[in-house]
């Protein structure tokens, strides 16, 4: 099979994966059968492009080219490869936790809310192998547009309300920002200003720029618009969206959270900065300072925030907002190394996210809690599933042995790295000083859960009505991403190696 025709089964195996799930509605096993299936098939259509990448093949296809000099066409490489990975191995057990998680919890238009997920991902697929700033714009809307009836899913007032917020603050982001730096880079490129509309390695504008044919202030006015219009990035103050969508069912939390949207966020951010605008040139126009202390607000703002929530779901979502800007910090301290931990981060907090969202919604399932005061003694009753809680926690923490310490270890150094550069170095120390703060602040609000789970007696309501488990598939899901949280510690070869290509193509 050519890696073009790779590309476009990676694209259309969750496609028709969406179709014979529609077929198979009233015949749930078969419906799930094919969910699981289109779930397997995609991971290995894409892993396969990985030996491909890591020789330094760049697979490509054109497939339309929608106006004259503006195709729709796609590029692996192994930015794109990391996310593209992460989007489609985490599907795997998202899947299965979702058969039990909807069965278990008696949910409603299970057939709809399975054909969606399929659909979300074939866009994740498109915007990890997007060649072009078009491409890349296109499939970032159609994800939203497919995520938006699993927000909505339980069709109450509150999903509702919830589902306005999220589409309000998405497309509003995208459309008056990202969108109106699209037409204006496609502008800049018909008056040859801009040499590509591609991503390239160094950025897009470096010639012109060079040239004098790019004013500075219309390149770093460009490169906000570009920031603030990846809304999925949920970098306050555009972060609303993503607790509001917490009234969602936990497979699409840890399905927003952790597999496709808000890493689709970080991904574009790491793409723009890297590929579009460049590093070298963001330096030397002083653009990343801003994005520093932005991101550095908003992770040091959401851990404060997550400190004070009591709804278990609203104190992860903060922690994904705090969590999300270790790797826009990483993109923007604009050294070889960030970049390649910020790279890393996408997987580290992947694992690790995933891994706390199923085991809230394994605590949902079996005991009907949902709030943090609720779970005293719960891990006598749910041991597996506060086990895999507290390794996730850890690996939010950023300690050893779970993969999250090695990439906070990476965006340390990635500081460090920056500090070799000549200049003064206060934003090194804030970027430092953010990231021990938040370290204890992660500390602050995960522990006291996992000491509850197991150091406290049980409550009185579940001495009176004892329950174990969540069913298999749940438990069964949230072992296996937790065993992945502990497994790339201490093998991480694959995401490490595309980070260090990435890393590469930056220096």
């Amino acid at each position: 099979m050519t890696p073009e025709m790779t590309i476009m089964l990676a694209l259309g195996v969750p496609l028709l994966g969406s179709v014979l799930i529609a077929m198979a509605d009233r015949v749930p096993n078969l419906r799930e059968a094919f969910t699981l299936l289109t779930a397997l098939a995609t991971f290995g259509l894409v892993a396969s492009l990985y030996p491909q990448v890591i020789q330094g093949a760049q697979p490509r296809l054109e497939l339309l080219t929608v106006i004259p000099g503006v195709p729709l066409s796609f590029r692996v490489e192994p930015l794109g490869m990391v996310y593209a990975l992460v989007a489609t191995l985490l599907w795997i057990p998202n899947s299965l936790y979702s058969i039990g998680y909807m069965r278990g919890n008696n949910e409603k238009h299970q057939t709809r809310f399975y054909i969606c997920f399929p659909l979300a991902i074939a866009s994740a697929i498109g915007i990890a192998f997007a060649e072009n700033v078009f491409t890349m714009f296109v499939f970032y809307e159609t994800l939203t547009f497919s995520t938006f009836p699993l927000v909505t899913h339980k069709g109450n007032s509150d999903a509702v309300k919830s589902g306005r917020v999220y589409l309000g603050i998405l497309l509003t982001t995208s459309v008056c920002f990202q969108l109106l730096a699209v037409m204006w880079i496609v502008a800049l490129h018909n008056g040859g200003s801009v040499s590509s509309l591609d991503f390239t390695r160094g950025g897009i504008f470096r010639e012109g720029l060079a040239s004098g044919a790019v004013d500075p202030a219309i390149f770093g006015l460009l490169f906000f618009f570009y920031i603030y219009g990846i809304g999925k990035a949920a970098l306050m103050p555009m972060h609303r969206w993503l607790p509001a969508a917490m009234v969602a069912p936990t497979p699409v939390s840890a399905f927003l959270h952790a597999v496709a949207v808000v890493k689709a966020g970080v991904f574009c951010v790491i793409k723009v900065t890297v590929y579009v605008f460049g590093v070298d040139a963001l330096r030397s126009y002083h653009q990343g300072q801003w994005l520093l202390y932005a991101a550095g607000f908003t992770i040091l703002a959401g851990s404060l925030i997550a400190l004070f929530q009591d709804n278990l779901k609203k104190r992860l979502a903060y922690s994904t907002i705090s969590q999300l800007s270790y790797v826009v910090l990483g993109a923007a301290l604009l050294t070889p190394l960030s970049i390649m931990a910020a790279t890393f981060h996408i997987v580290a907090h992947a694992f690790g996210k995933i891994t706390l969202f199923f085991a809230a919604g394994s605590v949902y399932t079996a005991a009907h809690k949902t709030q943090v005061s609720q779970l005293d003694g719960i891990g006598r009753r749910m041991p597996w599933t506060m086990g895999a809680f507290t390794i996730g926690t850890l690996s939010m923490i950023g300690v050893p042995p779970v993969v999250g310490m090695a990439s906070k270890w990476l965006l340390i150094n990635g500081v460090i790295e920056s500090w070799s550069i000549p200049g003064g170095h206060f934003d090194e120390v804030f970027a430092l000083v953010v990231i021990l703060l938040s370290t204890l602040l992660n500390a602050g609000y995960f522990l006291p859960i996992v000491y509850r789970a197991f150091f406290k007696p049980l409550s009185d309501a579940d001495q009176k009505h004892p329950h174990g488990e969540a069913p298999w598939p749940i438990v069964t899901a949230l072992m296996f991403t937790a065993g992945l949280t502990l497994f790339f510690f201490f093998w991480n070869k694959p995401a490490f190696e595309l980070a260090e290509l990435v890393r590469r193509a930056v220096g």
